[in-house]
C-alpha cells in the first residue's frame, strides 16, 4: 500500500478495533491505543484476558464478534500465525481495514482480507505512519 492510501486509511478510519490490546504499559498495544485515543480515533480494546475489565477507559471485549457494531478498522497485535484467524473475524463483522502491525506479516490473511474487499495495511504501525505522513493532530 502506497502513502497517499495509507493517509486515506487514516483520514477516513474513525472506530479502531484493537486486537491483542495488553494492560502494561511496557508493551506496545498499550502505547498504541493510547496515541490513537490521543489522536480522536475510538478504540475497543480486544483481549479475553482483559474481558470485562476496562483499559485507558476503554471497555474491553474478548473477541470481535463482541463490539456489536461497526468497526472501520481493525489492528492486529497478534503473532502472524494468529493474523489468518483475525482476518477472518474482520471479513465476518465487516471490518474496512486490516492494518497488521510491525512484524505482523502474513500474506495469507492479506489475500483473504483483499479478496473480501477490505483495505490491508502489513507491517506498520499507525502510531508511527500518523506523524509520519503529517496526520498528528495536536492534542
Amino acid at each position: 500500500m502506497q502513502d497517499t492510501d495509507i493517509a486515506q486509511v487514516l483520514k477516513k478510519v474513525k472506530t479502531i478495533a484493537l486486537v491483542g490490546a495488553s494492560d502494561n504499559p511496557a508493551r506496545p498495544s498499550y502505547g498504541v491505543m493510547a496515541y490513537l485515543l490521543s489522536q480522536g480515533y475510538e478504540v475497543i480494546p480486544v483481549s479475553p484476558k482483559l474481558a470485562g475489565s476496562t483499559l485507558l477507559g476503554q471497555p474491553v471485549v474478548a473477541s470481535l464478534k463482541e463490539i456489536g457494531r461497526h468497526v472501520d478498522m481493525v489492528d492486529v497485535f497478534r503473532n502472524t500465525e494468529a493474523a489468518y484467524g483475525v482476518a477472518q473475524e474482520a471479513i465476518e463483522i465487516g471490518a474496512d481495514v486490516l492494518w497488521l502491525q510491525i512484524g505482523v506479516i502474513n500474506e495469507q490473511a492479506a489475500v483473504l482480507a483483499q479478496d473480501a474487499g477490505l483495505g490491508v495495511v502489513m507491517d506498520r504501525c499507525p502510531k508511527i505512519e500518523i506523524p509520519r505522513l503529517g496526520l498528528h493532530r495536536a492534542a
